[in-house]
């Protein structure tokens, strides 16, 4: 006789042997074995044992350089509208905070470099300081910044960009100078807006604007190319032909040979900080962005292009010129005012952060 199947099952037995969790790869892995290195307010440095510090670009916009350094993975200026935040998201870390709040130092940079170095074509384009600032104050302790440009010092030939909205870059003034005789460097100031009160708002841990345009002028004297980014431009807020006629005479008053400018990339990583800071501060202009950003994470191509004569306005009135390809740091030819330059290209369209 057939035996009855209960209507009530007992459930299955535990497993002796419960599935652990796994084990993370790649750069998680890394964050995961990162050892604590210093102490800030409110922030955990932590030693990344990498094994490249030199990142091929990968973008599938095109970026105008091939290689990328950051010497540090997260920030502490805390920028609202920084895109950077998702790179955190590699090492499981997806807290958009977590990218201010958990900064990794890059373990034995100097000496990765000059092994990268001998495997790369000098004639290449590298940028230092794409997704992170090189200069954010850790640097001071650290110094595995300067203790790059110190590689790139005993070198020749190479062509490097430095993108940078800190004022401790004029600490290395010597060898930057001395980078500059034996290579190609163009220095990148990132201004957003003059508005000091705006801009502790907007970039809270950041230096203030005119102690950047101070650097500026230091770096302009010393005979170093060096222009200013006003970048990101933020709708309603920085993007009026008075704010941009402002930012671009103090450029030129700096001694600047270049002034850039282009309008907010609004990622989803960076999206809830940056609303909220404008939730905050421009609830009149909460409407505005659902509007711009409700479905794209660029501007629309008619305020690109409205945004981009106005800069070219500015800069004609200031003989703010256009970069050379040197100053470019690019290999592509010449195209219409709305393209993107150095920075805005990086912080426009985000890159594949490998290291």
């Amino acid at each position: 006789m057939a035996k009855m199947k209960s209507k009530h099952p007992l459930p299955d037995a535990p497993s002796l042997f419960p599935i652990l969790p796994a084990r993370p790869t790649g750069i998680a892995r890394l964050a995961a074995d990162a050892a604590h290195a210093d102490d800030g307010h409110l922030i955990d440095f932590r030693a990344l044992e990498v094994r490249s510090i030199l990142n091929r670009t990968v973008s599938r916009r095109g970026l105008p350089f091939t290689y990328s350094i950051n010497p540090y993975r997260g920030c502490e200026f805390g920028c609202r509208y920084c895109y950077a935040r998702y790179t955190h998201e590699f090492m499981e870390l997806r807290d958009p905070a977590s990218f201010e709040r958990i900064i990794f130092l890059k373990q034995n940079a100097a000496w990765l470099l000059k092994q990268e170095l001998r495997h790369i074509d000098p004639a290449e384009e590298i940028a230092l300081g794409s997704a992170t600032d090189p200069y954010q104050p850790i640097e001071r302790r650290a110094c595995i910044t300067r203790s790059l440009l110190e590689v790139f010092a005993a070198r020749s030939g190479y062509r490097l960009g430095i993108v940078t909205k800190s004022t401790l870059i004029a600490r290395d003034l010597d060898l930057l100078c001395d980078v500059a005789k034996r290579n190609s460097l163009t220095v990148h100031i990132t201004i957003t807006t003059q508005d000091a009160v705006l801009a502790r708002k907007l970039e809270p841990r950041a230096p203030r604007p005119d102690l950047r345009f101070e650097t500026v002028k230091k770096l302009s004297a010393a005979g170093l190319r060096v222009g200013v980014l006003c970048c990101p431009i933020l709708p309603g807020i920085t993007d009026s032909e008075e704010a941009l006629d402002g930012m671009a005479s103090r450029s030129a008053e700096a001694g600047a040979h270049f002034f850039a400018a282009n309008p907010l990339f609004l990622k989803p990583c960076s999206r809830p900080t940056y609303l909220s800071f404008v939730r905050e501060h421009f609830p009149a202009l909460v409407s505005d962005y659902d509007k711009r950003y409700g479905h794209a994470d660029f501007v629309s191509p008619a305020y690109r292009n409205e945004i981009a004569t106005r800069v070219q306005r500015v800069c004609r009135r200031y003989d703010l010129g256009r970069r050379s390809v040197g100053e470019m740091m690019t290999r592509i030819p010449p195209q219409p005012a709305a393209t993107l330059p150095f920075r805005a290209q990086i912080e426009q369209q985000p890159i594949r952060y490998a290291g």
